[in-house]
C-alpha cells in the first residue's frame, strides 16, 4: 500500500512531492451508484464520498463512477472504465496535490485501452473547467491540450490545442508519461525520449492528476520535483495557511449551542423552519419522501414530523421510515401565516391535493383537488397533478409541477389562473417595477400576480433555470434591478428589467446562487455561485456586472452557498458545509475563514438561522439521524449588530438563491 504526499518534513527524498501505486484501492469500483438516488444527491447535500475514501485523491467528476482499481499480473492498476459519451461538455478526472505546486514533474505509466479519445496525465490543474492535459490521443499522436473555463457554445467544451506530435501506439502495453515544468516552460517525454518541448503561459501551477475519455489504466503515479520549486511550493503553502490561521482566529468559533436525535423520521435536505406552535420560538419540519414512477419527477411526501430545536416532537403525520430521508428534488410544502391570525399554518401538496394544516397539531383545515394533468405531457401516470414545489406570490399560493405547469390558489385554495413555459426548478418573487405589487421570475420568463406574463426568454436559452435572484446589487440600490439566473448548462446569465439579456457566461452547469455583503472593500454586494453537472464544485463570485472577481474548486458536490452573518460586524460568508476539511465558511476571496471542529458532528445539510436571537446567525447541521445546533464562541463586540434582510423562508426550495440585503 503506498500513497504519499509530501507537504510536510517525511522521511522521503526532498525531491518527491507524491507517490501512489494505487495499492491501497480495494479492486472493485471506488464510488457506487446511488439507485434512485441519482448523483443529484451532491447538488445540496455533502457526501464526502460514494464508497471508497479516496483523499488525498479526489473524483472532481464527483456524480461520475469512471474509476476502479484492480491488478494485472500481480501489480496494481487505477482505470478509468467508462466510455465518455460526452467529451465536448466534460472528462472523467482524478487529481491529486495543491494549487501551490509548481515545478514539478509528473509521471504515469499509461495504457489506453481504446484508441477512440484521449488519456493521459493532468498538470497545472486549476478547476475540472481549467488545466493542461498531455494524453496520448487516436492511436497515432500525442497532444498538450489546455481546458479553457469559458464556452463560447451551448454544451461545447473549449480546448486549446498547445502543441501535436506524430506517435504510434496500440492498447497492448504501458506507456510511461511524464511532464516536466519550470515557469512556462514544458517538457513532455514517453518512455524516457522527449515527445514535446515548449514554452506556454497560460497556467503556472496547480494540481497534477490523470484523465481519460475512453477506458484506461495507469500505473505508478509519480511527481517530482527540485530543491527550488520544493522550498517554493512549501513557503506559498506555509504563508497561505498562515493566513488563514490569522483570519480564522479574528473570527468567532462555531459551538455547540444544543444537538439532538431524529429517530426514523430523520431526512436529508427537505425541511422548513418557521414558529409553528407559536411560542414564538423556530421549529422544524421534516419531511420524509417517496420517489414513484422513476427518478425524483414524481415524489410525494411520505411523512410530515414537526420538532422543536430542543428536540420535542410536536405532532407527525404519517409513517416515518429511515428508507425515505434522502431526495434529489423539491417536495411542496411551506411554512406561513395563510389566514391572518398571527398563527402559522403548514401548506402543502400531498395526494394529489393542496392542503392547509395547522400548524400546532398538524390536523388539516382545508382541502382542495389539485388540477388535472395536461393531456399533452409526455409523461401523464396519474389524472390529478401532484405538485413539486411551493411558492407565495403576495397571498396567493403557486404550486408547480416539475417542469411546465404551474397554477395560482388564492388564500381559500380557489384556483385563480394557470401558467406554462420552461418553468425551471423554483420561482423569485420580487416586485420587479416597484408598484407595490408582486411580481415574479418563473424560468426564464416575468409574471405579475394577475396572471400576466410580461416577457420570456423561454426560446432564448436551451437549459433550464435553477438558482434566481433580482435585485439591484450594485453600487446604487435605486437603480433598475436585474435577474441573476443560474441557467444550468447555459451557464450564468445576467437579464434586465425588461427582458433583454445583458450578459451571459458559459462557465459550466450554474447550480445554485447566493448574493451578499462578501466583499466589504466593494460597492454593492457580490453574487456566488456554485457550480455542479460535469464541473461539480466550482466556486465563483461576480460583481453586479458579472465580472469575475475569484473562482476556486472547493467542494465535491455543489452547495447552497448560504450567506451567514457571523461576525455582525457587515462582512459575510459564505456557507459550504459543515464538513471539518472540505467545508467551513468562505469569505470574498474564497478563503476558508471559519471551520468546524472536529468533534463527530452531521454535515449532510445545513441552515441558517437567527436562533438565539442576537441578529447574529446560527449554522443548523443535520443529518438522517440527528440535528446540530452552532453559534458563536463570543459575544457581539460592537453596539450596532448588522442584521441583513433576507428573502423570505415561507419561499424555501432546493434551488432558491438566497439573498442577503444590507440592514442593522
Amino acid at each position: 500500500m503506498r500513497a504519499i504526499l509530501l507537504l510536510i518534513p517525511a522521511t522521503l527524498a526532498a525531491a518527491e512531492l507524491f507517490r501512489d501505486d494505487f495499492s491501497r484501492f480495494p479492486p472493485g469500483w471506488l464510488s457506487k451508484p446511488m439507485g434512485l438516488l441519482n448523483g443529484a444527491i451532491q447538488e445540496y447535500h455533502y457526501v464526502e464520498h460514494r464508497g471508497v475514501p479516496t483523499h488525498p485523491w479526489r473524483n472532481p467528476i464527483a456524480h461520475l463512477d469512471s474509476w476502479l482499481a484492480g491488478d494485472e499480473e500481480g501489480k496494481p492498476y487505477l482505470e478509468q472504465h467508462m466510455v465518455n459519451d460526452m467529451p465536448g461538455r466534460t472528462t472523467p478526472l482524478f487529481v491529486t496535490g495543491d494549487e501551490e505546486w509548481a515545478g514539478y514533474t509528473v509521471e504515469a505509466s499509461v495504457k489506453p485501452l481504446s484508441l477512440d479519445e484521449l488519456a493521459g496525465v493532468v498538470f497545472h490543474y486549476r478547476t475540472s473547467r481549467h488545466y493542461y492535459l498531455f494524453a496520448l490521443r487516436g492511436g497515432n499522436e500525442a497532444a498538450i491540450l489546455a481546458r479553457q473555463p469559458l464556452e463560447p457554445e451551448f454544451r461545447k467544451a473549449e480546448w486549446r490545442t498547445v502543441a501535436v506530435t506524430r506517435f504510434s501506439y496500440d492498447t497492448k502495453r504501458y506507456l510511461r508519461l511524464s511532464v516536466e515544468t519550470d515557469g512556462d516552460a514544458i517538457l513532455t517525454k514517453i518512455d524516457g525520449q522527449r515527445a514535446i518541448e515548449i514554452r506556454d503561459a497560460e497556467l503556472l501551477k496547480g494540481q497534477a492528476g490523470l484523465m481519460a475519455n475512453v477506458p484506461a489504466r495507469f500505473q505508478d503515479f509519480r511527481v517530482t520535483a527540485g530543491d527550488a520549486a520544493m522550498q517554493g511550493i512549501r513557503r506559498r503553502i506555509d504563508a497561505r495557511e498562515a493566513l488563514e490561521r490569522r483570519l480564522r482566529a479574528g473570527n468567532p468559533a462555531p459551538k455547540l449551542l444544543r444537538k439532538f436525535d431524529t429517530p426514523g423520521f430523520g431526512a436529508g435536505r427537505n425541511v422548513r423552519f418557521g414558529d409553528l406552535d407559536g411560542d414564538g420560538r423556530i421549529d422544524m419540519l421534516i419531511a420524509q419522501n417517496i420517489p414513484r414512477v422513476r427518478g425524483d419527477a414524481f415524489d410525494a411526501i411520505s411523512c410530515l414530523t414537526a420538532v422543536t430545536l430542543e428536540g420535542k416532537v410536536l405532532w407527525q403525520s404519517g409513517r416515518p421510515d429511515p428508507r425515505n430521508g434522502l431526495l434529489t428534488n423539491d417536495t411542496p410544502f411551506q411554512i406561513r401565516d395563510i389566514d391572518g391570525d398571527g398563527k402559522n399554518e403548514v401548506v402543502l401538496a400531498r395526494d394529489f391535493q393542496l392542503l392547509i394544516l395547522d400548524g400546532a397539531t398538524g390536523k388539516i383545515r382545508r382541502r382542495a383537488w389539485l388540477p388535472e394533468a395536461a393531456r399533452d405531457n409526455k409523461e401523464r401516470p396519474h389524472e390529478l397533478n401532484g405538485g413539486d414545489s411551493i411558492a407565495f406570490v403576495g397571498a396567493d399560493i403557486l404550486v408547480k409541477d416539475r417542469y411546465r405547469w404551474f397554477w395560482v390558489f388564492d388564500k381559500d385554495l380557489r384556483l385563480k389562473w394557470t401558467g406554462e413555459g420552461q418553468t425551471g426548478h423554483y420561482p423569485f418573487v420580487t416586485d420587479i417595477d416597484r408598484d407595490g405589487q408582486p411580481d415574479f421570475v418563473i424560468g426564464y420568463s416575468l409574471w405579475n400576480a394577475a396572471g400576466k406574463r410580461l416577457w420570456s426568454n423561454d426560446k432564448k436559452l436551451k437549459d433550464h433555470a435553477d438558482g434566481i435572484s433580482v435585485g439591484s446589487f450594485g453600487a446604487d440600490p435605486a437603480a433598475p434591478p436585474r435577474i441573476y439566473t443560474c441557467s444550468s448548462d447555459e451557464g450564468f446569465v445576467v437579464t434586465a428589467a425588461d427582458g433583454a439579456i445583458v450578459k451571459q457566461v458559459r462557465l459550466g452547469h450554474a447550480q445554485t446562487q447566493s448574493v451578499g455583503k462578501f466583499r466589504p472593500d466593494l460597492a454593492g454586494l457580490q453574487i456566488m455561485i456554485a457550480n455542479f453537472w460535469r464541473s461539480p464544485g466550482i466556486v465563483t463570485l461576480f460583481d453586479a456586472d458579472a465580472s469575475i472577481l475569484a473562482q476556486r474548486e472547493m467542494t465535491p458536490g455543489s452547495t447552497h452557498l448560504h450567506p451567514v452573518n457571523w461576525r455582525g460586524d457587515g462582512q459575510e460568508f459564505a456557507l459550504l458545509s459543515g464538513n471539518v476539511r472540505e467545508g467551513g465558511m468562505v469569505d470574498g476571496q474564497l478563503r476558508r475563514v471559519v471551520m468546524f471542529p472536529n468533534d463527530g458532528h452531521p454535515d449532510l445539510a445545513y441552515a441558517v438561522l437567527d436562533v438565539a436571537g442576537d441578529a447574529r446567525d446560527e449554522v443548523i447541521l443535520w443529518d438522517e439521524k440527528r440535528v446540530w445546533i452552532y453559534t458563536q464562541d463570543r459575544p457581539f463586540p460592537g453596539s450596532r449588530v448588522y442584521k441583513p434582510v433576507r428573502n423570505p423562508g415561507f419561499n424555501d426550495s432546493n434551488y432558491r438563491a438566497h439573498v442577503s440585503l444590507p440592514g442593522h
